[in-house]
């Protein structure tokens, strides 16, 4: 009792246990409503501001009373959703204080009502937790606090908000099984963590060095944690006695872990427990316990009796009303026997004692003595005294056995709240089962119906991922390959360029030689000539002086004296002739030495070009294979998956199967250029390699868009394009090899290929969809007839159906020209509907004409975009079409000769197609577009004007079931026993054909899919017809 009567303290303002209830009458009660509701919006908006400063106690206790008027928080999210919670931090900080009151003090289904909104708080903390600075890491922290603290509660509903419970209901909470009490001391420790969490983060914000407690900031800080002090108070307490439990039940290397997270935690809330304790902003508003100086030793049983639970005081106010004294009227009556003592001596003082030494002491006056009937008086006086005494303290008992009554009858009261909430709660619990229990078999029997089919699809799935992943690692493989290649092209013209520049300086070099022997042949040649000059001038000479001795021989014999000198001349001249001879053979063995030189040269000239033509041919010859190799490698890697359904989730189409055999022909026609190119001028490579790859690539694209489009194909064109593109790529392989001889160009012939490629586009003409048939000039005009036929099917259809109710009216009556009014009016109510989608349709097809031709006419932008036209053109026939069969079904019906089912099967159609109608419609529309708002309104009106006339349908067929009862009052028991057999074959029959008939629908509708598919050209992905069917799909399931 007395712990409860110490948790009771924790609040400041009790709530009353009674709330008045809302007035009886509409009006009052609207009044009173609007009201609670200004109310709660003034509070909400004055507790959650921007302002920096504590959230006030007052509004936050508005709001926790107007959870209990209204028994939820309803009005308390409808407010918050409005506030930008999300872009200012201090607006979400003290959200979440009041949110944290609300979940301690506010009504137990403020947690139903705010369970919606879970996500939304984890996704609000992930935003915050981005900012490192200011509240952004405090919000985040407080939110995922809030996020454990709503699921700790939903997991252990007997829990409070307050987590106030006796140690009866905590071991009720484990529902004495020790699993439970495992767990829940688990969940507890997690809980207790994201608290402490909280706690620290928030003292780390602080600047302890300053008086930060008395500022206005460090305040709003401070405020939330007077909670997660109350909070943790709890969870403590109670984690120290879960565990003493269990080790009385497991042994204590079990619980080893338990001990060690308990150890952390109890440092850490110790720790903090003292640091708020000095805080000044605490000491003020709540008392703080203070933790043992050591934790408690779970290994000794006996140290639960030494455990105290921490107990939080919150001080009462001064301003509330449940703190002013309340004076008793015996408080006013009578005087305790102090105040009577004081009050003697006061009289005493004043007037004189009544000792008998007192001369005004008249009983012992004149020696006269106290009688008898004196000491009866003073015996009567002291009995009096004794029985005031016993009166007093009978008053003081019964006051404090008051005050035990009164604090049991609280505790009673709370009880029995408590016990009111768990009943309401059980109830609750009980009827969500229950609902959930009819959810349950609903869903079991949809989960029989589609296990089979939900099976096929996973294994389908996994298949796709399978053969996805191996496409990637091909086009991976192919990719690397390709810069490989990329690579070595990259080397060998480098290389190429490098052997250039050797080539051109060995040129240069080659001219400067053949310069240098030039000019030394035409230095010899002078030498020579100069050197032939001198000997004839010689011979001259010689001649000159032979002539000259012989006049001087002839003159000896005169001139006698003369002759000395003659012979001397002579002397000298035949040494210069020798010097001469000597220098000409100098000279002519330079110049046999130079023409040497020049030879070895040009020799080293010519070894050298060889050698660079050669190496040239080598490396070309080596890219033209590597590139063939990699060309075949692609090729034969389709080829090799031709076979296999790896492309089946693949989209293709005839479309993009002649756009590839187009791009095929006209690269043969290029390669077929470049290799003749290259048979003139080996040197001409680099296009002959880039058309070799391209033609590869192109190939394996036809392969494959001839499989993809083989798959959704008739079998025996399937067959025959399969059979094309095998024969394609053994051609185009053939072609390759033969490119790697360096012959003519008859060598490769590409004729065989050509050949495969003229059939692959004959059977792709043939495979193209009929809706390509149509003239891209005649798109805009057949749009505004089939919009215009729609219009008119429907307003005849309008017309059919108001002659079908005149004539009801007039044959019929009673339950069928009820039934037969309400089918018919609610057909009309349809018909009406989708006129008014109708016409917003062409409004929003207007619109999207205008805004997207430019200066192109309307026929022209119907043109451009085919696939988008097709699809209105489509949806605008089944609009149509499923008006006209639908008031020929209902004819029948009232008639008496259709089937109701028939009139909510057309319904459906006529549904899913205006669907399709929107679909298409708003592909290419602005979504801000008003025409398009409209065009969403009057889907959702045909979708309730379809609703209206399956509920009429269904309607009208029970109100006949019902005129049709069955009598078997007149049968016997043995007819009844055979008419319940044939009943049995009866249902058996009726099962087995529903069986089929699901069947056959499926593959009608799978069949329907892909000559829709074909004929609208879903598989190219364009942008109206895949987003309309999916949608049209969706109304149709």
């Amino acid at each position: 009792m007395d712990r409860m009567a110490s948790s009771m303290k924790q609040v400041p303002n009790p709530l009353p246990k009674v709330l008045s209830r809302r007035g009886v009458g509409a009006g009052l009660e609207a009044a009173e409503r609007e009201s609670f509701e200004r109310t709660q919006t003034v509070s909400i908006n004055k507790a959650i501001n921007t302002q920096e400063v504590a959230v006030k106690e007052k509004h936050a206790r508005t709001c926790i009373l107007g959870t209990h008027h209204e028994k939820g928080a309803q009005t308390f999210w409808s407010v918050v959703n409005r506030l930008p919670l999300s872009s200012n931090a201090v607006l979400c900080w003290k959200f979440c204080h009041v949110f944290h009151k609300l979940l301690r003090d506010g009504h137990p289904n403020v947690l139903k009502d705010s369970l919606r909104y879970r996500n939304d708080l984890s996704d609000m903390s992930r935003m915050w937790g981005h900012l490192s600075e200011g509240y952004g890491q405090l919000c985040s922290i407080y939110l995922k606090l809030l996020r454990t603290k709503m699921e700790y509660h939903t997991k252990n509903p007997r829990f409070p908000g307050n987590l106030q419970m006796s140690d009866r209901q905590l071991d009720e909470a484990g529902e004495s099984d020790v699993n439970n009490f495992f767990q829940l001391t688990v969940e507890m420790f997690d809980y207790l963590e994201c608290e402490l969490n909280l706690f620290q983060t928030v003292f780390n914000s602080l600047d302890m060095s300053r008086s930060v407690s008395v500022t206005t900031a460090g305040q709003c800080r401070l405020a939330p944690l007077i909670q997660v002090i109350l909070d943790c108070s709890h969870l403590y307490d109670y984690t120290v006695k879960l565990l003493f439990k269990l080790h009385s039940c497991l042994p204590a290397d079990t619980l080893q872990g338990h001990r060690d997270r308990f150890m952390e935690q109890f440092t850490k809330l110790k720790d903090l427990f003292y640091r708020s304790s000095n805080l000044q902003y605490f000491k003020r508003l709540i008392q703080i316990p203070q933790l043992p100086e050591n934790p408690p030793n779970f290994l000794r049983a006996s140290a639960l009796s030494e455990h105290i639970s921490p107990v939080v005081v919150i001080p009462v106010e001064a301003s509330s009303p449940d703190s002013e004294p309340v004076l008793e009227k015996d408080d006013l009556m009578d005087m305790d026997p102090s105040q009577q003592n004081l009050f003697d001596n006061k009289f005493d003082d004043i007037f004189g004692s009544s000792f008998s030494s007192d001369p005004f002491n008249f009983n012992s006056q004149n020696g006269v003595n106290r009688d008898e009937k004196d000491h009866l008086i003073e015996r009567l006086y002291r009995e009096i005294s004794a029985l005031k005494a016993q009166l007093e303290n009978v008053k003081a008992e019964g006051q404090r056995a008051v005050l035990q009554l009164k604090g049991r009858v609280s505790e009673l009261e709370a009880e029995l709240a408590e016990q009111r909430h768990l009943r309401q709660q059980a109830a609750d619990d009980c009827e969500f089962l229950r609902a959930e229990l009819d959810e349950l078999r609903r869903q079991w029997e949809d989960t029989e119906k589609a296990q089979r089919s939900l099976t096929e699809i996973e294994r389908k799935a996994q298949a796709n991922e399978q053969r996805y992943s191996k496409l990637k690692e091909k086009y991976s493989e192919l990719v690397q390959n390709h810069a490989d290649l990329l690579r070595k092209n990259a080397e060998v013209t480098k290389q190429m360029s490098v052997a250039r520049q050797a080539q051109v300086d060995l040129e240069r070099e080659k001219k400067e030689l053949e310069g240098t022997l030039e000019h030394i042949s035409d230095q010899g040649q002078r030498k020579t000539q100069e050197q032939l000059e001198v000997l004839e001038s010689l011979k001259q000479e010689l001649a000159t002086s032979k002539l000259e001795l012989q006049v001087l021989q002839n003159s000896l014999e005169t001139s006698a004296q003369s002759e000395a000198k003659w012979v001397a001349q002579i002397t000298n001249l035949e040494k210069e002739r020798a010097s001469l001879v000597s220098s000409a053979a100098s000279r002519e063995k330079e110049l046999s030495t130079l023409q040497e030189q020049l030879e070895h040269a040009q020799l080293k000239l010519a070894s050298s070009q060889e050698s660079m033509c050669q190496l040239k041919k080598d490396q070309q010859k080596m890219l033209l294979v590597e590139s063939r190799k990699s060309a075949e490698q692609v090729i034969q890697e389709a080829l090799s998956q031709l076979e296999e359904p790896t492309l089946i989730s693949c989209a293709g189409s005839a479309d993009h199967l002649l756009s590839a055999v187009k791009s095929a022909s006209s690269c043969i026609d290029r390669l077929e250029k470049s290799w003749s190119q290259y048979l003139a001028c080996p040197e001409d490579i680099g296009g002959l390699l880039h058309s070799i790859i391209l033609l590869a690539h192109l190939t394996s694209d036809t392969i494959a868009h001839g499989s993809t489009t083989s798959l959704r194909s008739p079998p025996e064109p399937a067959d025959s394009l399969t059979e094309a593109c095998k024969e394609y790529g053994m051609e185009t392989l053939i072609y390759l090899a033969a490119l790697e001889e360096q012959g003519t160009v008859e060598d490769a012939d590409s004729t065989a290929m050509r050949n495969c490629l003229s059939k692959i586009k004959a059977i792709g003409e043939e495979l193209l969809p009929r809706g390509l048939d149509i003239k891209q000039e005649e798109l805009g005009d057949l749009v505004d007839k089939e919009m215009a036929a729609t219009s008119a099917a429907i307003e005849t259809a309008t017309a059919r159906i108001e002659e079908m109710l005149s004539k009801s009216r007039a044959g019929d009556t009673g339950v069928k020209l009820e039934v037969n009014e309400r089918i018919l009016g609610s057909c009309t109510s349809l018909m009406q509907a989708i006129q008014v989608l109708i016409v917003a349709s062409k409004d929003l097809q207007r619109e999207i004409v205008e805004s997207g031709r430019g200066t192109a006419s309307p026929k022209e932008f119907y043109a451009k975009n085919s696939r988008w036209t097709e699809g209105l053109i489509s949806a605008s026939k089944a609009v149509g079409w499923g008006a006209t069969v639908m008031v020929d079904a209902a004819d029948l019906v009232v008639q008496g000769r259709g089937k109701f089912e028939e009139l909510m099967v057309c319904s459906h159609e006529i549904a899913a197609s205006t669907a399709q109608l929107v679909a298409a419609s708003k592909v290419k529309a602005d979504k801000d577009s008003p025409n398009l708002a409209q065009l969403q309104q009057a889907s959702r009106g045909v979708n309730q004007a379809t609703a209206g006339v399956v509920a009429s349908t269904i309607s009208g067929k029970s109100q006949i079931e019902e005129t049709d009862n069955m009598d078997f009052s007149s049968m016997t028991l043995t007819q009844i026993k055979r008419q319940e057999m044939d009943s049995q074959v009866r249902v058996l029959e009726l099962e087995n054909e529903l069986q089929k008939e699901r069947q056959k629908l499926g593959e009608l509708r799978k069949k329907h899919y892909e000559l829709a598919g074909v004929a609208e050209g879903w598989e190219e992905g364009t942008e109206a017809s895949p987003p309309a069917l999916q949608e049209a799909v969706t109304e149709k399931e």
